[in-house]
């Protein structure tokens, strides 16, 4: 798949795409895309995965026919400050990777109405262990998992990919597997969640996610990106606004100074004026050219590969 259909689809899913004259060429590359995608997957909704606090978590799956081999996998997890949003309100978020020929695994959680945290961290290290569990039956590569959200979907994909089994937030769903992942792509996701509970940056939907914990700064450092940053994590690449008003964009500067000391590789791709989400269009161009080289430069940018290779 050609780099400027992945960057025209992002620019689709932002709702930003026009069509001049100079970019015709671009909205028909699209275009035939969309024509052809729903024959060239299959879609299985509402898979449980995990059982917990009388709730069933549950995913998507988007699945490529004929792939011809083992298929990179894109684990998506929702935003809305983990007591809102749904995977159904943000499946447009995957479509570059449908165009990819990725398999896609579209992540539900319970939401702070069901359970305070930690319990959406948990629920997200099941998908990962169902993922990999699951994966030799539906043709997806273990070795090319990618975690990916936004807002707090991105501080869940952080967390998905960053947290040890020491930290004991597994224990919903232990098994013998390491729950690793190839990388991150972070959408201005949370990294120090301490940070929102009080002071300048105190953020209603965090203390609402922690509710009336005593403990609630002990779970926040367990659950905050910041915390588990080592040597020996996948590659990382967070986008973030620097006038976002949601998410303190000086977390994300903070974090990647951080995972730059123990030399994980990282990038951060900064918009400038850039608030929570709903880039321009410019804006959007820009970052998903960032991701595709991100995805190239770690070996991710390839789509099915034989299981043997």
């Amino acid at each position: 798949m050609s780099t400027r259909l992945f960057v025209c689809i992002g620019l689709v899913l932002a709702g930003l795409l026009v069509a001049p004259t100079q970019a015709v060429a671009q909205l028909d590359d699209t275009t035939s895309f969309l024509a052809q995608v729903s024959n060239e997957y299959r879609v299985i909704p509402n898979v449980t995965y995990h059982v917990a606090s009388n709730h069933e978590n549950k995913l998507d799956l988007y699945l490529p026919n004929n792939a011809g081999g083992m298929t990179p996998v894109l684990m998506y997890i929702h935003g809305g400050g983990w007591v809102g949003g749904t995977k159904e309100s943000n499946v447009l978020r995957v479509l570059p990777y449908l165009e990819r020929g990725w398999a896609v695994v579209n992540v539900e959680y319970r939401l702070g109405s069901v359970a305070r945290a930690p319990a959406a961290v948990e629920d997200c290290l099941c998908a990962l262990r169902w993922v990999i569990a699951n994966a030799e039956e539906y043709n997806m590569d273990t070795s090319r998992i990618v975690t990916t959200g936004n807002s707090a979907g991105g501080h869940l994909a952080l967390t998905t990919a960053m947290i040890p089994a020491s930290a004991g937030l597994d224990r919903e769903c232990p098994g013998p597997e390491d729950l690793r992942v190839a990388a991150v792509i972070n959408w201005y996701g949370i990294t120090d969640v301490g940070d929102l509970l009080d002071g300048t940056n105190l953020r209603n939907y965090a203390v609402e996610w922690m509710g009336s914990l005593e403990n609630r700064l002990t779970i926040a450092q367990r659950v905050s990106p910041m915390t588990h940053v080592r040597s020996g994590l996948p590659p990382i690449l967070s986008i973030h606004g620097d006038a976002d008003p949601t998410v303190p964009y000086q977390q994300a500067v903070m974090f990647h100074e951080k995972l730059a000391d123990v030399e994980v590789p990282n990038r951060l791709h900064t918009v400038p004026g850039g608030r929570h989400g709903r880039f321009n269009r410019e804006q959007t161009m820009a970052v998903f050219t960032t991701i595709q080289e991100f995805l190239e430069e770690h070996g991710l940018a390839n789509g099915a590969r034989k299981s043997q290779d």
